[in-house]
């Protein structure tokens, strides 16, 4: 094996394990997990089918190698891997492993889900948003661009023109593209409403908020949902790692919340996370589903924990990338490692300065407090880099400078 594939699999071992482990602990579903990371993060292949692809037992056997050197519980094998196997599900080769093959085929088995919706859907015919920023903005225009009238709030009337101003300048690009004609563009911007007073939102049949990462803010906001939004209205969050039953603890409506995380760019980006909390109601389950299908993303399911799948799995990934150049392995070579074996669209130093430094200690510091494992503790060149503003492409400079 070449230096530079046992360095991809050194890094990509511990997230095809824990990805596993998502399985096994019916946290999601297979087809959840794997659609997760295909459209979340732009994958070729979820983990779950690249483990069939590699065969469980190769895995396996890295991985035991690796946790009796390092006694890090991440690189255990995990039950579903050993269960597998032990069932004779080995991968793909042997016609069966977390998926069911016929050839290169995946085909249908007992654990192919049901497309059909366990409750009954409420009707959506108008949406609302909260917020004014980037991913507010996008959330904006997915619905607007999917035929659905748009009430969105922003804090300004300077930040409600700005909005407006971000999609028509969108609009614009697309008809520039030949992609769309100017009367479809204005028809997108004769469904939006800008507002100042989230008292606008009275009358929608679904609320999405996409303000800031605080609690103490989105916790105020859904009181006030509460208050002004009509019965039966759903209230959804798009936080990407607060507790969704804190923020339905601030409503008399509990069962009308989830959570609903779009990824940005939201109009390009086609997954959304779909979180339910312990009171979530089936319906409101259904809503969001057959939401996410009108405006043509993939939806997967999980529950309310950190992370929820994307960022639970690429993130430990990320900071064992940091963590093995700070042990010597060079940036390019673990770039390229990554997208020579994996054929991943990028390597992990070229992602975290996408995403941000900042934003990768932020949600790295929310898994360490969520599940206590020490290996998640963010590596120290991040932090570094951080306390330097280092943060990535956003400031010019993060792990290389643009």
């Amino acid at each position: 094996m070449s230096d530079s594939r046992a360095l991809a699999d050194a890094l990509v071992f511990p997230y095809l394990n824990h990805a596993a482990s998502m399985f096994e602990e019916q946290y999601a579903s297979r087809e959840d997990v794997d659609n997760g990371m295909r459209f979340g993060c732009g994958l070729p292949a979820g983990p779950l089918a690249v483990l069939d692809e590699i065969g469980l037992e190769t895995v396996r056997d890295a991985l035991a190698a690796r946790f009796a050197e390092s006694g890090d519980p991440r690189h255990r094998p995990d039950p579903a891997i050993e269960r597998l196997i032990a069932e004779g599900r080995t991968g793909k080769a042997a016609g069966k492993g977390f998926y069911t093959y016929d050839g290169d085929e995946v085909v249908a088995d007992e654990l192919t889900p049901s497309q059909v919706g366990q409750g009954a859907a409420r009707p959506v015919k108008t949406v609302g948003v909260v917020g004014s920023g980037t991913m507010a903005s996008g959330i904006v225009e997915v619905f607007a661009v999917n035929g659905f009238p748009v009430t969105y709030v922003a804090r300004t009337g300077d930040k409600v023109d700005a909005v407006r101003a971000q999609i028509a300048k969108n609009l614009a690009r697309q008809v520039d593209k030949g992609r769309i004609d100017q009367g479809q563009a204005d028809a997108v911007l004769g469904r939006l409403t800008g507002a100042t007073e989230r008292e606008a939102l009275g009358d929608v049949d679904i609320v999405v908020e996409a303000i800031a990462e605080e609690i103490g803010i989105k916790n105020q906001l859904f009181a006030d949902l509460d208050r002004i939004c009509k019965s039966g209205a759903v209230l959804a969050t798009t936080t990407s790692s607060l507790s969704i039953a804190d923020l339905a603890a601030q409503t008399r409506r509990p069962q009308d919340v989830v959570g609903m995380h779009f990824f940005n760019p939201a109009p390009v980006m086609k997954l959304v996370e779909v979180i339910n909390h312990a009171t979530t109601g089936q319906d409101v389950l259904d809503t969001v589903q057959d939401l996410c299908r009108s405006t043509r993303k993939v939806a997967v399911s999980c529950a309310d924990r950190s992370g929820f799948i994307v960022n639970a799995l690429l993130f430990p990934y990320l900071n064992d990338a940091i963590r093995a150049h700070e042990e010597g392995a060079e940036l390019d070579a673990v770039d390229g490692a990554i997208t020579e074996h994996y054929g991943y669209p990028m390597g992990p130093f070229a992602l975290l300065d996408v995403v941000g430094n900042d934003v990768a200690l932020a949600i790295e510091e929310e898994l360490l407090a969520e599940f206590e494992h020490e290996s998640l503790t963010p590596a120290p060149l991040l932090r570094e880099l951080v306390g330097a503003g280092k943060l990535g492409r956003k400031t010019g400079e993060g792990f290389r400078t643009y």
